[in-house]
C-alpha cells in the first residue's frame, strides 16, 4: 500500500482534517434551518393549493370525480 495513502486515511489524518474544517456557528445553523423549514412549508402549501385548484377546475368541466 502507498505510504501517502496510509497518512491520508489514518485516524491522525482524519483528526487533523476535522480541526481544519470551518464549522458553522449555532446561530448560522439555526438561521439556515429556519430558512429551510419556511421554504419547505411554503412550497408544500403552494403545491396543495395547486392541486385543489386543478381538481376544482376538472370537476367544473366534468372530468374529475
Amino acid at each position: 500500500m502507498d505510504k501517502k495513502m496510509d497518512r491520508t486515511f489514518s485516524f491522525d489524518g482524519i483528526k487533523k482534517e476535522t480541526k481544519r474544517v470551518r464549522w458553522p456557528k449555532k446561530q448560522d445553523t439555526a438561521t439556515r434551518t429556519g430558512e429551510v423549514v419556511t421554504f419547505t412549508a411554503f412550497f408544500a402549501l403552494y403545491f396543495v393549493l395547486c392541486e385543489f385548484i386543478v381538481s376544482y377546475v376538472l370537476k367544473l368541466i366534468g372530468i374529475g370525480a
